[in-house]
Order: C-alpha cells, then sequence, then structure tokens
C-alpha cells in the first residue's frame, strides 16, 4: 500500500455539487480535483440548478459513477442541494456525501480518504466542516466557524459548519431531515446544524480538509440583505424555544444596525425581518434546553 494511504475500511463517499451553469470552468477545474482524490468517491452527482449540464464523463476522467440532473428552475443552493440527496439516496450505496461549492478546489489529494477515516472513527459524527481559504492560504473571519474567529488552524468539535466545502453523515439525515429548501440561500447550514445537534450527532471543524475558494462577500448576492433577515426569522421561529426567540432577535437586531453602513440595505433587511414575522416559517421543532446548554459549553449560545 502506498505510504500515507490507510487501509480503513469504512463508509463509502459521494461528492455532489450544485451549479447554475455559470461557471463551467472552476467546475471543470473541481471534477478534476476530485478525479486526483487518493480514494475514489462512490458516486458522483452534479445538478444544474436551472441550467442544462454537459456531459463531464465524455471529457473528464472523473471516477466512480457520474450522474448529472438538470433542473429547469434554480432552486436555491439548500433546495439544488436535496435534488441531489435524493438521488443519492435512491441508489443507496453511500453513506457520506461530500458537497462542494462548484467554484472551489479540493488542493489536497487526500480530503476524501481523511473524510472517511474520520466517520470510520465516530459513528455520531453527523457534519464535517472543511476549512475554507483563498489562493493565498487566508481564511475569511466569517469562514472559521466559533464565536471571535482565532485561529482558522484550530479544529474541533462545533456548532456550525461552512456551505461552501463539507461532509454529510447520510445515516444523519434520515433522522433530521434534509437542508430546508424554502430557505433558498442563507441560514440554511445553522438550521441543518442545529437540527444534528438536538438529534445528538456531532459537528467537527476540521482545518486540514483544505477547499480553495475565491475571497467573495455575501453582500454580493442582490436578494442578500432581504433574504438573510427573512431567514434568520424563519430560523429562531423553528429552532428555538420560545424564551429564547425575543433574546436572539434583539441581539441579532443590535448587531446588524451596528454593523450595517448601507441605508438601502438597512431598508431591504428591515422588509426582509418583517416578511420573516408575516410569513409561514414552517416547521417548529424547537430544540431541547440541553441542547442549548451543549451549544453553550461548545463556545456559541444559540442566541448569538
Amino acid at each position: 500500500m502506498p505510504d500515507g494511504v490507510s487501509d480503513v475500511v469504512g463508509p463509502r463517499i459521494a461528492v455532489a455539487v450544485v451549479t447554475m451553469g455559470n461557471r463551467p470552468a472552476e467546475v471543470d477545474a473541481l471534477l478534476e480535483s476530485v478525479a486526483k482524490q487518493d480514494l475514489p468517491p462512490t458516486r458522483i452527482v452534479i445538478v444544474g440548478n436551472g441550467c442544462r449540464l454537459p456531459e463531464f464523463a465524455d471529457r473528464l476522467s472523473l471516477p466512480g459513477e457520474v450522474t448529472t440532473i438538470d433542473l429547469d428552475e434554480n432552486l436555491g443552493c439548500p433546495g439544488g442541494r436535496n435534488v441531489g440527496l435524493a438521488r443519492l439516496r435512491a441508489f443507496g450505496d453511500v453513506d457520506v456525501v461530500v458537497e462542494l461549492d462548484d467554484d472551489g478546489l479540493l488542493v489536497d489529494a487526500d480530503v476524501l480518504r481523511r473524510v472517511r477515516d474520520l466517520y470510520a472513527a465516530d459513528d455520531r459524527l453527523g457534519i464535517v466542516g472543511f476549512r475554507i481559504a483563498d489562493e493565498h492560504g487566508e481564511t475569511q473571519r466569517r469562514h472559521v466557524p466559533r464565536v471571535g474567529a482565532g485561529d482558522p488552524m484550530e479544529g474541533g468539535y462545533v456548532t456550525g459548519f461552512l456551505g461552501g466545502g463539507h461532509a454529510l453523515s447520510m445515516a444523519m439525515l434520515a433522522e433530521t431531515g434534509d437542508w430546508p429548501a424554502e430557505f433558498f440561500f442563507a441560514h440554511e447550514e445553522t438550521d441543518l446544524a442545529w437540527r444534528a445537534a438536538d438529534a445528538g450527532w456531532r459537528i467537527l471543524y476540521a482545518p486540514e480538509l483544505l477547499l480553495q475558494h475565491p475571497k467573495t462577500s455575501p453582500a454580493r448576492h442582490a436578494i442578500y440583505y432581504r433574504v438573510t433577515a427573512r431567514n434568520r426569522v424563519w430560523l429562531v421561529r423553528r429552532r428555538l424555544p420560545l424564551a429564547l426567540i425575543p433574546v436572539h432577535l434583539g441581539i441579532w437586531t443590535l448587531l446588524t444596525l451596528v454593523r450595517t453602513r448601507s441605508v438601502a440595505g438597512l431598508r431591504a433587511w428591515f422588509g426582509g425581518f418583517v416578511e420573516g414575522v408575516r410569513e409561514s416559517a414552517g416547521e417548529r421543532r424547537p430544540m431541547r434546553w440541553r441542547t442549548v446548554w451543549r451549544l453553550t459549553r461548545l463556545g456559541r449560545p444559540p442566541v448569538i
């Protein structure tokens, strides 16, 4: 066996990518980095979110079974990912799915093997978050999943994860449910993480798992302020005990007023806030108080 390659027999790994078809060169580069992994994925699923996809397998040397899915409309990031998960679930031969942003890149060749080994060692590991860094190796503060950010190389158990690069246990998803498709964009990771924590699954931030990703700002999306506000209100209405809802929203409102410099952005934010209050948030399944305490002990009480 080659040096550095583990002989652990563990979970079967799939890779899923959602794209809107506007980054063909980046998607090709990402898939080529998947093809270079020293542990080939069992399956690769690529979802065209409101677009038609080319036949990647015809021009790229991809390992495993490659499935492309064309959607007639853009379902948003969580909705598109749910389509990919449904297809993987129908195949029935995948234990862990690695979901990657379409403009990301796996720099190291051992990422999938390391993911497999992490899950093989812990049957209650639900989510593994990757470290996201740009081409210069810099990790943005908002990409470090702990209060106060700190050293992006400090791993460990956390309360949330990064949507750009992560792994999800299919067994966990069978218990918690999939992504909240109605969110479309923003806060869907927190909704899933809180459900996972409440069901007793662990969330691990593993900085040795690197996804190279261009430096971006979430405000680049035209809908950012409105949808972020709406989804935050939906999130707390769905997942927090009643006593914590006004605390969370009060703290968040104060932070938003202090941090936001755009008058137009604040106007859109308040519109989204009202929308989140008036419209249905969907299911209400609040976390237990012992989960609140668990998240607090991990360094991020669910009011921040």
